[in-house]
């Protein structure tokens, strides 16, 4: 069974929320928090698998308790923003999910909820596209991997947390596709896995550095 914790300010959309959970044989809601104190205390108390966090909240917001959150459950934000700064600062939080209001249905809420539960990450097209184009426009490290640009895209939303199926969506890829890409990556870096292929990449050296 999937615990779930609501934070949100408006008691409306918490009923909403609430109501859709409600209808899943696998989701069970824990407790409901008005404001990031609340959200907080109850994290703390419950430990539910994921806390479905506001971004705007009274006391405190939900950006500045989402790492403290992490440490006892999952994190998917729920926003009505899109702006570069909130996306990038959910990720940078430790959030595995972000929902804009508006721009999901039930069905996709159940999916991100399980999909957060299970250890994988699930953005709205619109937040996905945000992290994209951040990744693309920052400027890239000297690579001596040999990694391709699309690769190096690849490596990028790996070593921000994001799964196979993410990427996929991410970069509006197949999955094999993705799965081939990171596959090529492993063995350009000389690694086994994402753990080590974050390690080696992240931070990739200048000239005059060291690889290992």
């Amino acid at each position: 069974m999937v615990t779930v914790l609501i934070a949100d300010d408006n008691s409306i959309v918490r009923a909403v929320l609430r109501e859709t959970l409600h209808g899943a044989a696998d989701l069970t809601v824990v407790a409901e928090a008005a404001n990031g104190v609340e959200a907080l205390e109850l994290a703390a108390r419950h430990r539910p698998t994921v806390t479905l966090l506001d971004h705007r909240m009274p006391l405190r917001d939900g950006l500045s308790v989402a790492a403290a959150i992490g440490a006892y459950s999952r994190v998917l934000m729920l926003t009505r923003s899109v702006e570069e700064r909130v996306v990038l600062d959910a990720v940078r939080a430790g959030a595995h999910g972000f929902l804009v209001h508006g721009q999901f249905a039930p069905a996709e809420l159940l999916q991100a909820v399980r999909a957060v539960a299970g250890g994988e990450s699930h953005l709205s097209p619109s937040a996905a596209r945000v992290l994209v184009d951040t990744v693309r426009a920052a400027p890239r490290p000297t690579d001596h991997y040999g990694l391709s640009n699309r690769e190096r895209e690849v490596m990028d939303l790996i070593a921000r947390g994001l799964s196979n199926a993410d990427i996929a969506r991410t970069l509006v890829l197949s999955p094999k596709t993705v799965e081939n890409h990171v596959n090529h990556i492993f063995a350009k870096l000389g690694v086994a896995n994402r753990r080590a292929a974050v390690a080696r990449w992240t931070p990739n050296p200048g000239p005059g550095g060291t690889q290992d």
